[in-house]
């Protein structure tokens, strides 16, 4: 049966798809997709539900869309006078961080550091490692990232033993907002701090990694060169969130957004909130909260990352390329209209001119793209030339069937629904992939297969000129929570 869709999609040239404002919807639409992109009718009716919002200027979708709760992820809205809870997601600030190593492939054991690091780094849902005062809660809400000095003196945890004073001065510059935006802890609900308080350096479920990978095909030589990277060179990418301090944040809000008037007709996850009224107002200290825990989560668990390859091959440079952030809502003039821009499942790309102020200023903002485990990824470089996607871009491949679709669903030991992935097709697709996994019951729902083609995907936002790609690597060990 077909599904009966808003706004019929209409291809209007080889990389766009446009739906044409219709019956509720407030705008246009376009999906930034080729050909080879299966397109869910399901998460093509969720953009339709976002461009019928009354504050929406402008609605978007890179190639990467699938099914999200309310908005699609892969979404990108602009919205005018409010903002938009679901639209930012669950997992706040949930991100990408990139380091590089002095070392090139087959020089280290990527097995046994792999192992080091995930006897450090918790995988998984729930986990705890770095516990926190009040004093340590206060500090990461309000500085982000700044405040790791203030944690450090505070306890004797392990992943002290990699802090360096130097380094840390120079990772700064090298995280989006500079790891730290406007939180405030009256507008944090109490379940987000009784919840999160104790999960820094854990990495979390589902598509949550840490990987050892290496640098395949060197796309952009003058631009890796400003950043350190060369042919064959071992980097560790790391891709986490907020926990569960973000997801409390979030379903706090979505509930408050809910019961207010303008939103009476509306469900949860379509709810908004006027960003000028209290409520909207306490949701963008809140978000900005959980975007500094997350933002300082990534950088707890580089330390420790820094910290295994210290202990095994002494001290040892890993230095930051960048941490960028998506599911994420920033206040941004484009044109001459001033917008809250909710990228969700979307990644910030901007230009040199826009990174004027920083050290990428010659080279424009990094993009840090993801494929899925046993693929490619890219990092990427914004050109300034995105204004058409709001200068965002996809934040990864993006799905291409759900999580119980790839790895069936049972109960009580009965198969309900039969895996579309086949455990001889899960493990062929890792081979040579060394793979730790801290939910091995789940980790299917990961398959390479069930993503899209990330090159593909990638090749869409060049074609595009959005961002130009630098290098293309390739997972040589995969931590999976």
């Amino acid at each position: 049966m077909t599904m009966e869709l808003p706004s019929k999609p209409v291809r209007i040239d080889p990389l766009r798809v446009r739906l044409k404002r219709r019956g509720p919807m407030v705008t246009d639409a376009t999906i930034f997709a080729s050909e080879n992109i299966n397109l869910e009718p399901d998460a093509v009716s969720q953009l339709c539900d976002a461009a019928s919002l009354p504050p929406a200027k402008k609605v978007l979708a890179t190639a990467d869309i699938h099914v999200g709760f309310g908005v699609p992820i892969g979404a990108v809205l602009g919205l005018d006078g409010a903002i938009m809870p679901p639209a930012v997601g669950y997992d706040i600030n949930c991100g990408m961080r990139l380091l590089r190593t002095p070392f090139t492939k087959g020089q280290i054991d990527t097995d046994k550091i792999a192992a080091d690091i995930a006897r450090d780094i918790p995988l998984g849902e729930g986990r705890e490692n770095l516990k926190l005062n009040r004093a340590g809660i206060e500090a990461v809400v309000h500085k982000g990232v700044a405040g790791i000095p203030i944690l450090a003196q505070q306890g004797n945890h392990r992943v002290w033993e990699a802090f360096d004073a130097d380094q840390f001065s120079d990772d700064i510059g090298r995280i989006e907002d500079n790891g730290q935006m406007p939180g405030d802890m009256a507008a944090i609900p109490k379940t987000a701090i009784d919840k999160g308080i104790n999960q820094l350096g854990t990495l979390g479920g589902g598509n949550h990694f840490v990987e050892i990978q290496y640098i395949r095909e060197i796309l952009d030589t003058e631009t890796a060169k400003k950043f350190g990277l060369f042919q064959n060179q071992i980097v560790v990418m790391i891709h986490s969130g907020s926990r569960r301090f973000g997801y409390e944040i979030a379903d706090h809000y979505m509930n408050v957004a809910a019961q207010r008037p303008e939103n009476a007709e509306r469900r949860k996850m379509l709810a908004f909130l006027p960003a000028e009224s209290g409520a909207g107002k306490s949701y963008i200290a809140a978000m900005s909260a959980a975007a500094n825990f997350a933002y300082t989560n990534r950088h707890i668990m580089a330390l420790l990352v820094r910290r295994c390859f210290n202990r095994m091959f002494g001290p040892t440079p890993l230095e930051l390329v960048y941490d960028v952030a998506h599911n994420m809502a920033k206040f941004e003039i484009h044109g001459e209209n001033k917008l809250w821009i909710h990228r969700k499942g979307a990644t910030r790309a901007f230009g040199p001119a826009q990174m004027s102020s920083g050290i990428f200023r010659d080279t424009g903002q990094p993009i840090i793209t993801p494929g899925s485990m046993g693929t490619a990824s890219f990092l990427l470089v914004g050109t300034g030339n995105s204004e058409e996607s709001l200068n965002s871009v996809n934040h990864g491949a993006g799905r291409i069937m759900s999580r119980s679709a790839a790895s069936g669903k049972t109960r009580r030991g009965k198969i309900i629904t039969q895996a579309l992935i086949s455990d001889d097709q899960f493990k062929r697709s890792m081979k040579g992939i060394k793979l730790i996994a801290g939910n091995k019951q789940k980790i299917k729902e990961e398959a390479p297969d069930a993503y899209k083609d990330i090159e593909e995907v990638v090749r869409i936002v060049t074609e595009c000129g959005w961002a130009k790609a630098v290098a293309r690597m390739i997972p040589l060990a995969v931590l999976k929570g």
